[in-house]
Order: C-alpha cells, then structure tokens, then sequence
C-alpha cells in the first residue's frame, strides 16, 4: 500500500475520532479528540505492532524454540530478500496467520499453533510466504495501526454511550444510541477500506517466493473451512483486527458477515491454480535442510489433514 493511501485512511479515522469526540462533547470534544487522534496516531506507529501481537497472546520463539517453524521463516525471508522477521507464535486453535510492524526491517510474523498443527509443511511456506508478501508491500503498516485506531474508536464510543452524549446538542440518549451503532460499524468500515485487492496481490507474491501456489491454495482452504468451525475468542472480541489475518477470523456470526475484509477463498484459489498453471509444473521447492523428513505430516509431527498438491 502507497504511503499516500495510508495518510488518506489515517486522515478518514482522525476525522471519525473527532465526530465522536463532538458526539461527547460539542466543539471542546472534538478538539480534545484531535489531540488524542494525533498521539494515537504517533504512539500505533511505533507501538501498534507490540500492542496487536500482546492482544493475541504471541509469545516469540527462535532457532532454539522452534527450529523448524524458524528455519523456514529464515529461507522464506532470503528467497523474499527480507531481512529476517521476528517470529512469534499463538496459543490458538483456529489455524491462521498475520504479519504486522512498521517496515521490512521491523517486521513480525505470527502463526497459531493451530496453523502449525493442522498444515503440512508445504502448506505452511505457502502461508508465511504470504506473510512476508505482506511485509515487502509495506500492508503491515497500514494494517497494524487501522486495527489499533479503530480499537481507540470503539472505546471512546463506549466512553460517551457511558456519560450520555453531549447533552448541550440533544438529547444524550439519541447520542448515546448513535454511538452504539456507530462503533461497530466504524470498525467493520475500517475493515472494508483495507484495499481487498492487497490480499490477491500477497498471494501473487507469496506464491512465487515459495515457488508453488498450489501450495498457499490448499493451505487457504484448510484455513476458511476451519475458521467457520473453530472461534477465535480474540478477534470477536475485537473484530477491527480481522483484516489482519490470512483468512477471516470472524464466524460471521451476528454482524460480522455484513461486511467482508478478504476476498472470496474460492476466487483466491482461482487466481493461484491459473498463476500455477502460467508458472508450470516447475516451481521451486524448499532447501534439504528445512524441508526435513516430512513429506506427508506437518512440521510439527502430526498427520496432515490431505497429502497436499506435491504427494
């Protein structure tokens, strides 16, 4: 994403906290929510990648933690010419992923155990090399503090609902309703002005650094069949992040499946079988030494779920 669209969504976000902060408190509001917008928008720069990673309980593992998931993680990252991103890993069922930081050099990739449990290996590079896709287009930026805005949104919303509005330009009800429709659509909006188009062009990317993208279409259909089977606690509680994640986290359950933030997986998987059959039956392939002796399990010792395209 151009830096242009990510200072004209940051300018759309900063006027929507201050409409709230009017909401609250007349004129006087809305500039203290100016104030607040622009430190919010200074602190997510810097933090916002810390903040989202502590949300989902990711805690970080190394050569020595997880040499595998590691390793892989390392040869993706040369064959992107990324430096080496941190890597992290939550405790979560649902299989999914996301990358966050500001820039190449302070990258992060996160995967569930979940992801790591139910993908073979191939399907696993397919998938961080989504991820690094991600990172070389400079999204993680953009998606990492939209998602800590958005949450600031939501809780100034629930701090006005709680006082009652801005009672010198009506009734505080009326605001107090406005408000609690307002939230969770502001953050579902959020969500859609991500450009969906920068899911299509991660896969494009990340299928060519891993060299097979029949490996990344078959791990994207193990993903959203799981994600509609198997909640993710997190990001319900804070669906502003779900445009993060490889797949839609949300169950679509209630509001969430009014707005969507990732493409149709059909039509993504579309995409990787003709880019598949553009590139030919000759893609690359993972090195000895992190390929490993898996070739129908995942990485982790467990059974795949499917031999997966290269068995």
């Amino acid at each position: 994403m151009s830096y242009l669209k990510t200072a004209i969504l940051l300018a759309g976000l900063t006027g929507l906290f201050m409409g709230v902060g009017y909401l609250i408190g007349g004129a006087t509001g809305a500039v203290i929510a100016l104030v607040i917008a622009a430190a919010t928008n200074l602190f997510a720069y810097w933090n916002s990648d810390r903040m989202v990673l502590s949300m989902y309980g990711a805690h970080e593992v190394d050569q020595s933690t997880a040499p595998d998931l590691f390793n892989l993680v390392a040869e993706l990252a040369g064959r992107a010419g990324l430096p080496m991103p941190r890597v992290f890993v939550m405790d979560e069922a649902q299989p999914n992923a996301f990358a966050t930081g500001r820039n190449p050099q302070n990258a992060a990739v996160a995967v569930t155990t979940g992801l790591m449990q139910s993908l073979s290996r191939e399907e696993l590079a397919g998938v961080i090399a989504h991820e690094l896709a991600h990172i070389r287009n400079h999204d993680t930026l953009l998606m990492t503090i939209t998602a800590t805005i958005a949450g600031a949104i939501s809780m100034l919303a629930q701090f006005g609902m709680f006082f009652g509005g801005n009672r010198d330009q009506g009734p505080g009800i009326i605001g107090s309703i406005a408000m609690m429709i307002l939230a969770p659509l502001g953050a579902m909006l959020v969500q859609m002005a991500i450009s969906r188009t920068r899911e299509y062009a991660a896969d494009d990317l990340g299928a060519r650094i891993c060299g097979q993208p029949t490996w990344l279409a078959s791990a994207l259909a193990k993903i959203a069949n799981a994600a509609h089977v198997v909640p993710n606690p997190e990001a319900e509680r804070n669906p502003a992040t779900a445009h993060m994640f490889i797949i839609n986290p949300l169950s679509g359950q209630g509001m969430d499946n009014l707005f969507t933030t990732h493409p149709s997986t059909e039509n993504r998987i579309a995409a990787l079988q003709q880019l598949a059959a553009e590139m030919g039956a000759h893609g690359g392939t993972l090195s000895a030494s992190t390929r490993g002796n898996y070739p129908r399990r995942s990485p982790w010792g467990r059974p795949s779920a499917s031999r997966g395209p290269w068995g």
